[in-house]
């Protein structure tokens, strides 16, 4: 729905966030150029586990079918005791049955999870610009103009937006002057892959994400679809052990074995940093890495870099097709910074001082369903008001009724031609959930709008003859409806990224009113 002329939003950095981010313009029909320095993707041994939050973004995107066949699907987190090498208290993601189509998390080496990225983008009919690599850029008028050096020469390249998704030591940040915050430790992970039978000649049935939580020394084990991984820690000025040291340490964790084969290591340095700044006269937006440095515990790095890219892809569509005002892309740094600072740091942190059992760990109490909730990033509540009332922790021992900035609880319903799903309703769109009975024949808008969407959830089916057929959406035990917990007669509008924009009694044109006041401009109408 983008203008024929529109200037290409320029994305550079074809990582996982880079990708994903590219994907979601894709999605929204924004024009882009995804440029990447290096002649092929990452080949090192990176991040291994896929939260349900960044499931159902790639889901939104095109490509999470993709990504779940070559995955393997967990439903339990594990927590070993390692005196014992018995298991504990394990958090059970089966509690999320109800909330996502995705009640799991999923294990895939970045390596694998790459191509499949890279792929779904072709299919739109897009590809990664290899061996292009920006040398500089500068901010002139309605547009950012990028000056990079590819094997052909020296290119020019004129965007309307670009985004810096170019990793930790990001050269655009750095070009912006902006300064990051927060600390790195002197502790740093090795991460190792192993061929080892822990499932038949060595059967240990360990859940296939678990960690070894221990005073002296933990470790973290994570089956891959092929091999198995083992995270820990090295101590301050310690060089990396050898082969067979390495070996040797993962056996003092799951015991003797057969037979047990050294694949690849990885070290990683541990943060907690976080850009003071995100965006530069809402021209030039830092994206994943170069936002934000997250120790990768509780897979916290990539994940939370999904959440970046889930957030500004539906502005930018917004704004360039002149459905929202300019001042729409703010919202996404309001949003997103204090979830990297204050949530996703600060947990990970939390999470690390629990493995080895440090003063300020990760406190015990939640619920199964709240404890599961809170490790899938489906807590995460965003400042959509900007009144500084966000959350990435869910403590309640049962689902609350939802709140202006909640991810929207993704349950099924049942339309005029077959199923539906909360999601899939808000995928292109917003879209007003007005929570009635439809006997009574509420009052409900037309759809005729590409912007805004309406529909009556109700526990009683639409008549045939009631008018409301067409936007009216089954909800058989008011299922849906007591998840969503507001008062009856209550609208909810969902943005495109799945998060709840307003809650609001029910009564003519507040749909309307609620969308304006979220983007700044009035609905658009079919055509328009």
């Amino acid at each position: 729905m983008a203008s024929t002329d529109q200037l290409p939003v320029a994305v550079v950095g074809a990582g996982p966030i880079g990708l994903t981010t590219a994907l979601g313009l894709a999605h929204y029909g924004v024009p882009f150029v995804l440029l990447e320095e290096d002649a092929v993707l990452s080949s090192d041994t990176k991040a291994g586990t896929t939260l349900s939050r960044t499931l159902e973004i790639w889901d939104r995107y095109g490509c999470v079918d993709e990504i779940l066949a070559a995955a393997l699907r967990i439903d339990e987190i594990g927590d070993i005791d390692r005196a014992t090498n018995t298991p504990r208290a394990s958090v059970q993601l089966a509690e999320l049955v109800n909330d996502t189509r995705f009640p799991f998390v999923v294990n895939l080496p970045q390596t694998k999870m790459e191509p499949i990225l890279a792929a779904a983008l072709e299919r739109t009919g897009n590809t990664v610009r290899t061996r292009t690599k920006l040398e500089s850029f500068a901010i002139e008028d309605d547009r950012v103009v990028l000056e990079v050096s590819t094997p052909a020469g020296p290119e020019r390249i004129e965007a309307s937006h670009l985004l810096a998704c170019d990793g930790g030591r990001s050269r655009i940040r750095d070009a912006l002057g902006v300064a990051v915050t927060g600390e790195t430790l002197p502790e740093r992970y090795m991460l190792i892959d192993v061929v080892v039978d822990l499932d038949v000649n060595n059967a240990r049935d360990y859940p296939y994400l678990a960690y070894f939580a221990d005073r002296s020394e933990w470790m973290v084990l994570i089956r891959q679809p092929d091999n198995w991984r083992f995270l820990f820690p090295l101590a301050q000025g310690a060089e990396p052990p050898g082969d067979e040291d390495l070996l040797v340490k993962v056996k003092q964790f799951i015991g003797e074995v057969d037979r047990i084969e050294l694949l690849g290591t990885v070290i990683y340095n541990v943060h907690h940093r976080v850009a003071d700044e995100w965006t530069q006269d809402r021209k030039v937006f830092l994206m994943g890495d170069a936002a934000h440095l997250i120790t990768p515990m509780w897979a916290l790095g990539l994940n939370t870099g999904a959440l970046d890219a889930s957030n500004l892809p539906w502005r930018l569509a917004w704004v360039l097709r002149g459905w929202a005002g300019p001042e729409l892309l703010d919202g996404y740094e309001q949003e997103q910074r204090p979830v990297a600072i204050n949530g996703s740091g600060e947990m990970a942190e939390a999470a690390r001082k629990y493995m080895s059992h440090e003063r300020g760990a990760v406190t015990a109490g939640w619920s199964d369903w709240a404890t599961a909730y809170t490790r899938t990033l489906l807590s995460v509540r965003l400042d959509v008001e900007g009144h500084g009332d966000w959350s990435m922790v869910m403590t309640s021992a049962e689902p609350p009724a939802v709140r202006a900035g909640d991810r929207a609880p993704d349950l099924s319903l049942h339309g005029p031609s077959g199923r539906e799903t909360i999601h899939g309703l808000c995928r292109d769109s917003f879209v007003a959930l007005y929570f009635t009975d439809v006997r009574r024949r509420p009052e409900l808008p037309v759809n005729d709008s590409p912007a805004l969407k309406h529909y009556a959830i109700s526990r009683w089916d639409a008549p045939l003859d009631s008018g409301l057929r067409d936007r009216s959406l089954f909800d058989p035990g008011s299922v849906a409806t007591e998840r969503y917990g507001v008062p009856a007669e209550t609208v909810v509008l969902v943005r495109p990224d799945g998060h709840v924009a307003a809650v609001a009694p029910m009564r003519p044109g507040i749909a309307e009113e609620l969308y304006t006041r979220v983007t700044g401009r009035p609905v658009p109408r079919e055509g328009e």
